[in-house]
């Protein structure tokens, strides 16, 4: 039986040390600033960024919600970004996605200042990221927080070993190719037309999941001893719990995974809680930087 690899648990030590440093930051004379700017009223994205505001409060950040309603103009969304980059109590800007379908999502991550960019989206972060700059770079936040994950069971050297990223996103997949590419891994990205998947699978010491297709990865895919990073998240139907109840499930067949895998996360409470911590992490880096201190290290 798989060793579980507790996100809920690393990503509290996260935000702990976040609040930690964040205070002697406020003490020197700098509040770690976050800005979240929301389009519509889509209600993923409402419960999102209400706990992004939240998390940035009880680490005692200056933090600010920019709620606009769906209609509005693209100019007008970018005039407000244009202003959080100038404005120097915000340290990170959070444009949540997805944008209405008149925004051209786009052309606002590009308008982020790359110092402020702490989702990690920007052109010059992205490439900082490719080139293997990470000293200087704002890493996406989800890949950021599976690869703390991921040391706690393997070590940040991955010399020796393959590893397999299940899905080709900008936001996850290509990300999480880079920061293993730097961690010295042997990386092959996978995808929808890879021919024989599962044989492919098999072959991963560590095998990432970010596909967005529910128990996509069967446990028949798992090498023996392997390490599981699912960074799913997919709601299906449980009539079990009653009429129109839902639960949470991975891209993983977890049951079926866990008993071949050497350690895998769970869905819920694995890679999930690590994308806001990293979040923090990240706004806390952009405040150490532009209040000339040297940014602690996650």
């Amino acid at each position: 039986m798989a060793e579980l690899i507790d996100g809920r648990a690393v990503a509290a030590e996260v935000v702990e040390k976040v609040t930690a440093q964040a205070a002697g930051l406020i003490a020197a004379g700098t509040t770690p600033g976050l800005a979240v700017v929301i389009v519509g009223e889509d209600p993923a994205s409402q419960v999102y960024v209400a706990s992004k505001s939240k998390k940035a409060r009880e680490c005692g950040f200056h933090s600010v919600q920019h709620t606009l309603p769906a209609e509005t103009p693209e100019e007008e969304l970018v005039a407000l970004v244009e202003a959080l980059n100038r404005d120097p109590a915000i340290h990170g800007i959070l444009v949540q996605l997805p944008l209405p379908d008149h925004v051209d999502a786009g052309r606002i991550i590009q308008t982020i200042a790359p110092e402020k960019d702490v989702d990690g989206f920007h052109f010059i972060n992205v490439g900082k990221l490719g080139t293997g700059e990470l000293a200087t770079a704002f890493v996406p936040c989800t890949p950021a927080g599976s690869m703390l994950l991921l040391q706690r069971v393997r070590g940040k050297d991955l010399s020796g070993l393959s590893a397999v990223v299940v899905g080709r996103s900008n936001i996850v997949g290509k990300p999480m190719a880079n920061l293993l590419l730097a961690a010295n891994a042997t990386v092959t990205i996978a995808h929808s037309r890879t021919a024989d998947l599962p044989a492919l699978a098999r072959t991963a010491d560590i095998l990432v999941a970010a596909v967005g297709r529910p128990e996509m990865v069967k446990g028949d895919w798992v090498k023996p001893g392997a390490t599981v990073i699912d960074v799913g998240i997919n709601r299906i139907p449980a009539p079990e719990k009653g009429e129109g109840k839902t639960r949470l499930v991975g891209d993983v067949a977890f049951e079926e995974a866990r008993a071949v895998a050497g350690a895998i996360t769970p869905v819920p409470g694995g890679v999930g809680p690590m994308t806001i911590a990293m979040l923090m992490a990240n706004t806390l880096t952009s405040a150490c930087r532009a209040a000339g201190r040297k940014p602690p290290v996650f």
